[in-house]
């Protein structure tokens, strides 16, 4: 199955809330688990404001650089049941390598 930009975009944003939700909540982690591109995990995280998803950048307290993690504030329209139920879809039609279970 071939996704459109559209829906790879969509699937993206929602896999991504849904990695946040799981603990994998800084650029480092996302890319490592994705192997997307660190700007394009830095783009995803601040396109997720336009499907009212608000996600709000936690530092981490006495770190320097911007270290800290995102966590997911308000799901807005989306139902995060379903994105949890439907995440190895979103995952596999991203063609994202598997959550290691360690």
């Amino acid at each position: 199955m071939t996704l459109s930009k559209t829906q790879s975009s969509f699937y993206r944003r929602l896999y991504l809330a849904h990695l946040i939700e799981c603990g994998i909540s800084s650029v480092p982690a996302i890319v490592n688990a994705t192997g997307m591109p660190r700007r394009t995990a830095q783009d995803t995280l601040k396109a997720l404001e336009e499907l009212d998803i608000r996600c709000e950048f936690r530092p981490t307290p006495g770190e320097r650089h911007n270290s800290g993690s995102y966590a997911i504030v308000d799901w807005g329209p989306i139902d995060p049941a379903w994105v949890r139920e439907h995440a190895e879809r979103l995952r596999t039609a991203l063609s994202y390598p598997a959550m290691s279970r360690a």
